[in-house]
């Protein structure tokens, strides 16, 4: 009589949940190079983060997209002469992902913008935390939510523009790719044109890789001129998808 051996089959590795997931998700923002990330956003106006969203996370944002009861408008690019695709901003409450990358990014980011306003000689109202600060935003009636996701198909493109809802602006943003490019999309790079003083204008592209992060002036930025510091406006887009589908997560810092 022959043995039988069973073989049990393994499950696959399980993601974070809960708060669990809040707490991978801060440790992910946490350990980016953050001296290196202050530095190219003085020398470019952009940095790119490390991996934050593995592939089985991103996959479950991009279908939160068909879950219309999740999001508080829809905005079709083309009707409003945006350019031509589609976003949804989310609804309250947010998913938790979302939620927890914006709160742990915010303390990163704040050290920068305070920096920031205090080269260019404005005030920092921007307080030590995110619930204080979207309190502070709905106070002044900014109270609808920012974050974005969208979907881009074969000939969609983002025209030039700034994420400026009210008076209350936070200086920076954060968009992160939940797509391969190369392999679920071509095209599609992210656009970053900033005006300089007295001389032309100076465009960035960056290719989003799956996971990792933008971030990325919102509004303006300093820049040495002949005075010392001068603020350069700084629009953002997205060049024309030329095949595929391309999702990406905005995360915005202040509400509309």
């Amino acid at each position: 009589m022959s043995a039988t051996t069973s073989h049990r089959v393994q499950p696959p590795p399980a993601h974070p949940t809960g708060s669990a997931l809040s707490a991978t998700l801060g440790a992910r923002v946490a350990a980016a190079d953050w001296p290196t990330v202050a530095g190219e956003l003085d020398a470019l106006g952009c940095a790119v983060t490390p991996r934050l969203l593995d592939p089985a996370e991103c996959r479950r944002l991009i279908e939160l997209y068909d879950e219309a009861d999740r999001f508080r408008t829809t905005v079709d690019m083309a009707r409003h002469r945006f350019g031509s695709g589609q976003y949804r901003y989310f609804a309250e409450p947010l998913p938790e992902p979302v939620q927890a990358l914006r709160e742990a990014f915010y303390p990163h980011l704040l050290t920068i913008a305070r920096d920031w306003a205090d080269r260019l000689g404005r005030p920092a109202p921007w307080p030590d935390t995110l619930g204080e600060w979207l309190t502070r935003c709905h106070e002044a009636g900014q109270t609808r939510p920012a974050q974005i996701l969208l979907r881009y198909g074969a000939g969609d493109w983002n025209a030039l523009h700034r994420d400026v809802f009210g008076d209350l602006v936070f200086p920076l943003q954060v968009v992160i790719g939940l797509d391969e490019q190369g392999t679920d999309y071509t095209g599609g790079e992210f656009l970053l044109v900033e005006q300089r003083p007295r001389a032309q204008s100076r465009g960035t592209t960056t290719v989003l890789r799956q996971g990792h992060g933008l971030i990325f002036t919102t509004r303006d930025r300093p820049v040495r001129s002949a005075r010392g510091w001068s603020a350069g406006p700084v629009r953002h887009g997205v060049s024309t998808v030329r095949s595929g589908r391309r999702h990406t997560l905005g995360l915005v810092f202040h509400d509309a």
